[in-house]
């Protein structure tokens, strides 16, 4: 690099000049502030720096000066710049005086000073300019504009080295242009340091190349670091603004208000943003209709809003707009698009319906029901099939009884108007209606009441029919005694023709009669008392027994009607005590209470006299005696220490009009505490009954006999087995190597007796000379004895443990039994071999011999009778003489009770 000697003198003097003016003005004020500043090597003018504290300052003067005329210091301890400036590295850092004073010659100082370093300033940036010009490596801002049109190669600048002055320097680049994609897009002169473009460049494809220069000697020295070349691709505006959509729809209600938002249409732009080739402007070009206009479109944002209020959906439904979007801000030059947008009116109920007729007239007959009368149309101007268009009709007159009502036919939007109830002609021959209709959605405008509905008028008239007889009322009463004799008249029902409004020429029927009480006469209704009126009877409710009419005409046309007859009361029942039954529990009570009813009515019924009828011999009265409780009731006292036991009490009730009944009572004295107790007894008198067990209880008995029944047949059933004589083996034996025998459940392990008898035992596994081999001898489920020639038997039951067991010749040898565990219960070692030995010798003959008739041997005949065995323990017990269960004391029930609780 070129030595910068001339250089460094100026700034020497610079430094002298402003180090002469600082050290002037100190010595005639003092400087109340020191600020020290860095910032950036470019600050604009006007440009806020930093604030300081003024506190200090502002105590001796009101007005504060800079040294340093770029910067101006206000009031508040703002720092701005005055002028735009432009630093080194060097010069990032430096320090400003700031002064108060208020004297005159001070003030002319500091202007002084602050000229004198203005233009030092300006001195030493003119030579920082020109020291700058002659170093040219370093980043030097490159750019190039997109879609050239050359020549090419297109020269876009030089980069050249200092060192170039004192050796021979090439130059080289690299990067994305240049040996990267996209590859000999640029390329450098090696000795003059020239950069070229070999072909136009998209911006939108690539906005810049950063790439890297080199300075090299012929000898590879590289007297330079790389510097970094940074190409920055122009834009230029060759892209169009394009719409998001081809077409744009929206839908607005009619009747809206100015400025409502219709939608809002959006374009992008493929140029560099925020720049006049990216900076749109919308508009519309075309409205369809065209009068009156009512769109407008904001033209930064796009948004189409109404400018009218005169929006009809039923004047006009559709709009198309053709809208255009332009760059450069909308200029006459920049590139524009255009799109379509259809804009459709939303309908609101804005139209009343209104009735196509103001007036209608019809016809129905009388007593019809659920038929239509008439049908009534409206008009309505707003789009059909939705609730605003759809029409719900209402009666607002003269369907005071309910015989009418009107629908909306969803097909047609008619008023459809029905009959509901029957109309009848006799009592009104013509009805008038005021029908009214609106829509399903509110109306819209405002409006007053009158004018929102709309009304007309129907005039229904009632024709005449032949009718047949009407029973009205259905339900008609007579009152009759009970008891009347048997032939007696009444009146009975009677029915009328409805347009002469008499019963002659009308026939009458029994329909029902559940008694069969009653005949009716055919031509005048009229009932004769068929058999005895009883008003107690059981299906009599409330003293009204009911029957069924049937009236026709002469035509065969019916009605049906209920004749209710009332039947009056009579004395003809004696109160009686339903509960003849009584218990009391001499323990704890000494009397009873018996409650006396009357089957007739309230009139002839209480309040009863209780007495007790006894005859004169009898002393029923010192033993009893019964006080009045009530009108209906009565307490019953035992007089004498009575023991236990049931006694016979007639009482004697009369009611208010004298008539008596006897009624028996069976009075129990009981040794109980409740009732319930005493009704187990079997023999109230002496409190001795039996116990009562319950289920649980007997169950267990039972269980347990049947447990004993087992153990019983078990030792006799196994121990009078019908023994066989010993065997004798053949001499072959000793061919006889394995004899197999399965189990299928196991059992109680067994040895074999020594005393040479054979036993029969149930569930045995095997049998020989010396007896059973019990199945207590286990392997898998079954029990194997191996047969050897040398005259021993060995058994093999216990593979899994390794046990062997050797049984000697039956001749008496030894068994020897080695490490092999056999279970017993207790009562079968006691008895097994006693058992046996007995039997061995029981029912013998002088041979020693077992008898005819001891042990019969039986072969297998096939599978058994499904009628199960008859031997010895197949008859069922008799459970009898367990009725005493069933009747235990009290103080034993209450322990059985605690008892099955837990």
């Amino acid at each position: 690099m070129a030595p910068a000697r001339p250089t460094r003198s100026r700034s020497g003097a610079l430094c002298g000049h402003l180090l002469l003016a600082l050290t002037i003005l100190t010595f005639t004020c003092d400087a109340c502030k020191k600020v020290v500043l860095q910032v950036p090597s470019q600050l604009d003018a006007e440009k806020f720096v930093g604030r300081v504290n003024l506190k200090e300052c502002f105590q001796s003067a009101n007005l504060i000066y800079s040294s340093d005329p770029d910067f101006q210091i206000l009031e508040d301890g703002s720092l701005y710049t005055t002028n735009a400036i432009l630093l080194s590295s060097e010069e990032r850092s430096f320090t400003i005086l700031l002064y108060n004073t208020e004297n005159q010659e001070e003030k002319k100082l500091l202007v002084l000073l602050q000229h004198q370093t203005k233009v030092l300033k300006k001195r030493h940036s003119k030579e920082k300019v020109l020291r700058r010009a002659k170093r040219r490596w370093a980043p030097i801002p490159c750019s190039m504009q997109e879609n050239s049109l050359g020549p090419f190669p297109l020269f876009l600048q030089q980069i050249q080295s200092d060192t170039a002055q004192n050796y021979t320097i090439f130059y080289s680049i690299r990067g994305p242009g240049v040996d990267r994609e996209p590859t000999n897009l640029f390329y450098v002169e090696r000795d003059t340091g020239n950069l070229y473009c070999t072909r136009p460049v998209d911006r939108e494809e690539y906005e810049s190349f950063e790439l890297i220069a080199f300075a090299t000697t012929p000898d590879g020295y590289t007297p330079e670091l790389p510097l970094p070349l940074v190409i920055r691709i122009e834009d230029e505006n060759d892209n169009y603004p394009i719409f998001t959509e081809t077409t744009y729809v929206f839908t607005v209600s009619e009747n809206c208000r100015v400025g409502s938002t219709v939608g809002q249409v959006c374009a992008t732009d493929k140029d560099e943003p925020d720049t006049m080739h990216t900076r749109l402007k919308y508009s519309i070009i075309e409205q369809l209709p065209a009068y009156p206009t009512l769109f407008s479109m904001h033209p930064a944002t796009g948004v189409i809003t109404t400018s009218s209020s005169q929006l009809d959906r039923e004047l006009i439904d559709k709009y198309q707009l053709k809208i255009k979007v332009q760059d450069m801000d909308g200029q006459y030059f920049g590139l524009q698009t255009t799109s379509t947008c259809i804009i459709n009116i939303g309908d609101v109920n804005d139209n009343l319906p209104t009735f196509t007729r103001t007036s209608y007239v019809t016809s129905v007959e009388e007593n019809t029901v659920d038929v239509e009368i008439l049908r009534v149309t409206v008009e309505d101007k707003d789009l059909m099939n939705t609730v605003n268009w759809r029409a719900n009709y209402t009666i607002l007159k003269g369907n005071e009884n309910g015989n009418f009502k009107i629908v909306t036919d969803p097909k047609t939007n008619e008023g459809v108007l029905c009959v509901v109830k029957p109309l009848n002609y006799e009592e009104r021959q013509q009805v008038n209606l005021q029908i009214g209709v609106v829509n399903e959605a509110p109306y819209s405008k405002e409006a007053s009441s009158q004018s929102v509905m709309s009304t007309a008028t129907v005039t229904v008239n009632v024709k005449n029919q032949d009718e047949g007889p009407e029973c009205s009322p259905a339900v008609q009463t007579v009152q009759i005694k009970e008891n009347v004799p048997v032939g007696t008249k009444s009146n009975g029902y009677k029915a009328y023709d409805p347009e002469t409004r008499s019963s002659s020429g009308i026939r009458y029927k029994k329909l029902t009669d559940p008694k069969g009480w009653v005949t009716i006469d055919e031509n005048e209704g009229s009932i004769t008392i068929f058999r005895n009126l009883d008003r107690e009877a059981e299906s009599i409710r409330d003293g009204i027994y009911n029957i069924t009419i049937l009236a026709s005409d002469k035509d065969g046309r019916t009605c049906t009607g209920t004749l209710g007859i009332t039947l009056e009361d009579e004395n003809d029942n004696g109160p009686v005590i339903l509960k003849r039954t009584v218990v009391i529990c001499k323990t704890v009570l000494s009397s009873a209470d018996i409650v006396a009813v009357d089957p007739d009515g309230p009139t002839n019924g209480p309040p009863f006299d209780f007495s007790l009828e006894s005859d004169p011999d009898s002393d029923l009265e010192r033993k009893w005696r019964l006080v009045k409780i009530n009108d209906t009731a009565a307490r019953l006292f035992f007089q004498e220490d009575l023991p236990f036991g049931t006694y016979r009490v007639p009482v004697r009730i009369t009611d208010r009009h004298g008539l008596s009944l006897i009624t028996p009572l069976n009075v129990i004295l009981c040794d109980c505490v409740t009732e319930n107790d005493c009704a187990l007894r079997t023999d109230a008198r002496t409190g001795q009954g039996e116990v009562r067990l319950g289920k649980w209880a007997i169950l267990a008995i039972l269980l347990g006999i049947a447990l004993l029944f087992c153990i019983l047949f078990t030792l006799v059933c196994g121990g009078t087995g019908a023994a066989k004589q010993p065997k004798v083996f053949p001499d072959d034996l000793a061919q006889q190597n394995l004899i197999v025998s399965n189990t299928e459940a196991p059992g109680d392990d067994k040895i074999c007796p020594t005393n040479g008898f054979t036993t029969h035992t149930v569930g045995s596994s095997a049998q020989g000379i010396c007896g059973t081999l019990g199945s207590g001898v286990k392997n898998g489920g079954q029990e194997t004895i191996e047969m050897a020639k040398s005259g021993h038997q060995t058994l093999e039951p216990c593979r899994g443990t390794g046990h062997h067991h050797t049984l000697d010749s039956c001749r008496g040898g030894p068994v020897e039994v080695d490490n092999c565990r056999y279970t017993y219960s207790e009562w079968h070692n006691l008895t097994q071999t006693h058992l046996g030995e007995k039997v061995q010798l029981c029912n013998q003959d002088d041979k020693h011999k077992h008898a005819q008739d001891y042990v019969l041997t039986y072969n297998y005949e096939g599978k058994g009778s499904v009628a199960g065995s008859i031997g010895c323990c197949s008859e069922r017990l008799e459970e009898d003489g367990l009725e005493f269960l069933d009747h235990l004391e009290p103080k034993f029930r209450t322990l059985a009770e605690a008892c099955m609780k837990r």
